[in-house]
């Protein structure tokens, strides 16, 4: 997607798995048409996928002597609670290449024992024996102290390597976080510095990079702090849902977006929620990011039958390469080979006609699962699509009911590639009847990281008890001047400052976040008692840790032009499933409906980048911004 003059330009190009940045610069050239200067605003999933995969950096971890193990212990959790014998991913970073370095600060900052020449010369050596790409240094409570640290960086400096501080990536206390945040920015980092000046290379007017947190950051700091990307797509994703939703007059929504290989789903009531602690891989984050559930259902998730006769569809995936069987390279069967033996896809309207699928191929992958089934291709394909289904409701509830939210009280946002395809029937699960499908939905990612801002996030470790308002203010002095430094340094002058407060009751191993205002410790009360069920007015707060964000310099994109008329007939009549048996639909491509137009279901809606499915029992009709609503009739 990009703004040419005036002008919304959208193109959808084969990835290149081998090599991101073929596809991205291929695809600007053809956007662009000649154009001399470019500024990129990009998401990416190199640093995700380099995680997911395990094909990061060789990483050395220098860390306190006699706490090279925290990586392993972690947290007394048991994410599946009745598994007698769990089984963990092996760490980042094995046993061998943890070195203990002779030192020790502690939680005040005072220094116990001194990191002298001899260790220093002793942790060079060991980064050296170990032929180490990426050196992690995070040293007991160098969010107190960071000197150690420092001293360790200037000995490593001039030899080549990617090093990741923990003081300046995570200055915060909680050893094992700030230690896994560390080592995981280590293990992407130079993947992802690889790629972005492959990918600087052929942008001449610069790139700014997307974070999980839904702001942009410049490109040299999207280098050294990778691990600040790892969400950085689905964010984008939830950002354009939230501003295109608002422009459609809804702000309490949960989003849907459902590419390829996962399906991402958040709660937007109002603002996106976020969240400074995440998880991927089974790794702890410590970074700022979009509360974002991901489950792994997408158009690309393989289908199969387990050891115990069970169909499944996804975590794994046929990926950009090969792809669905009926893209003409796969031979596994897929969900969007199941929405095609059901007639939910139409063939001659993919990327407006420019990439031709195969029915016949669909359904010679889906065959063999049907022969082991004892069912019909077309009751298979069905099925598929119910366990994909099932999936995403499960992740919805997760996001709503799970933390005391009804679903009924949100609309449902769809978007990627997928997502319009199974939203009405998704929707009916959870009881919404509601579903906003924005304008191309398949690029809507590309449109939240386009009309990003630029973000930066601070924090500090603070842990004190009762703290007048004053103290507070003062200690966020620093914060503020580092945040204005640093916007200013990528061309925002005046930021919007948000701060925020992270308190507990004394005594407590949780945090909940509150905005600094007036009225701070009321504020805590109500929020702790609404998610925890129970509040204690007379016990003392504990503020732990001061956060800002600063954010500004986003950019304006003009509204597009909508059809005011568009074809009354549909573009065609087909046979479509629905439950057990087959409806005639009607099939009209999006632009020809125009602002206010109402079609009743069943019909499927072509586009671009995406296919909207309207079931049966559910009507459509098109939006003053032209955004689909899919409403369910009365009794549906």
């Amino acid at each position: 997607m990009a703004l040419v003059r005036g002008e919304l330009r959208v193109l959808k190009v084969p990835s290149t798995p081998r090599n991101p940045a073929a596809a991205v610069l291929s695809g600007l050239g053809t956007l662009l048409g000649g154009a001399a200067q470019a500024r990129l605003h990009y998401g990416s999933t190199v640093a995700t996928n380099a995680l997911l995969e395990r094909r990061g950096a060789r990483v050395v971890l220098l860390t306190t002597e006699g706490f090279e193990d925290i990586l392993e212990i972690g947290r007394q959790v048991r994410p599946e609670l009745y598994v007698l014998e769990p089984l963990r991913q092996p760490p980042l970073v094995p046993r061998a290449r943890r070195c203990g370095v002779r030192e020790r600060v502690l939680a005040d900052g005072r220094t116990e024992t001194p990191l002298g020449a001899a260790a220093i010369r002793r942790a060079v050596a060991a980064v050296g024996r170990h032929r180490a790409e990426a050196v992690a240094v995070c040293l007991l409570h160098s969010y107190a102290a960071p000197r150690h640290e420092r001293r360790l960086a200037q000995a490593l400096a001039g030899r080549g390597l990617h090093v990741t501080l923990s003081h300046r990536l995570v200055h915060e206390y909680r050893e094992y976080e700030r230690l896994s945040t560390t080592v995981v920015n280590a293990y992407v980092g130079p993947v992802m510095a690889r790629h972005l000046r492959a990918l600087t290379a052929g942008v001449p007017g610069g790139v700014r990079v997307m974070q999980s947190s839904g702001g942009l950051m410049e490109v040299r700091a999207a280098a050294a702090e990778a691990v600040r990307t790892v969400l950085s797509g689905p964010a984008g994703g939830v950002a354009g849902a939230t501003e295109r939703a608002r422009r459609g007059g809804f702000r309490r929504i949960i989003t849907l977006d459902m590419g390829g290989t996962s399906t991402d789903v958040s709660v937007v009531d109002g603002v996106p929620a976020y969240r400074t602690d995440a998880v991927l891989a089974e790794l702890p984050l410590r970074v700022p990011s979009m509360d974002i559930h991901t489950v792994g259902a997408g158009g690309g998730s393989l289908a199969r039958i387990d050891a115990a006769g069970a169909l499944r569809v996804g975590p794994e995936s046929a990926g950009a390469d090969p792809g669905p069987a009926c893209f003409g390279r796969g031979t596994a069967a897929t969900l969007t080979d199941a929405h095609l033996v059901l007639g939910r896809l139409v063939e001659t309207e993919f990327l407006g006609g420019e990439l031709t699928v195969d029915p016949d191929r669909a359904q010679t992958a889906i065959t063999p699962i049907a022969r082991r089934l004892g069912r019909s291709v077309e009751a298979t394909a069905a099925a598929m699509v119910a366990v994909a289904n099932a999936a995403m409701e499960r992740a919805v509830r997760v996001i709503t009911v799970e933390r005391g939210t009804d679903p009924r009280d949100f609309t449902l946002v769809a978007f990627g590639g997928a997502g319009g395809l199974h939203a009405a029937e998704l929707a009916a699960e959870l009881r919404i009847r509601r579903v906003y499908v924005p304008r191309q939905p398949g690029l809507l990612s590309a449109w939240g990281v386009l009309t990003a801002e630029t973000v930066r996030d601070f924090s500090r470790t603070l842990r004190l008890v009762m703290p007048p308002d004053r103290v507070l203010a003062a200690r966020f002095r620093g914060l503020v001047a580092s945040a204005r430094s640093a916007l200013a340094d990528e061309g925002v002058r005046r930021p919007f400052l948000e701060r925020t407060l992270e308190v507990r009751y004394v005594g407590q191993g949780y945090e909940v976040q509150v905005p600094f205002r007036r009225g701070w410790v009321r504020a805590f009360h109500r929020l702790h008692a609404r998610r925890f069920g129970h509040a204690e007015p007379a016990r003392p707060l504990e503020v732990v840790t001061l956060r800002l964000r600063a954010r500004g310099g986003r950019l304006r994109v003009p509204s597009e032009r909508l059809a005011s008329a568009g074809r009354i007939r549909p573009l065609a009549m087909r046979r479509v499933r629905f439950a057990e048996r087959p409806r005639l639909t009607s099939v009209y491509r999006r632009h020809d409906l125009p602002v206010g137009r109402r079609v009743r279901g069943p019909t499927i809606v072509c586009e671009y980048s995406a296919t909207t499915l309207v079931p049966p029992g559910w009507w459509c009709r098109v939006d003053r911004v032209g955004g689909l609503v899919l409403e369910a009739s009365s009794g549906a």
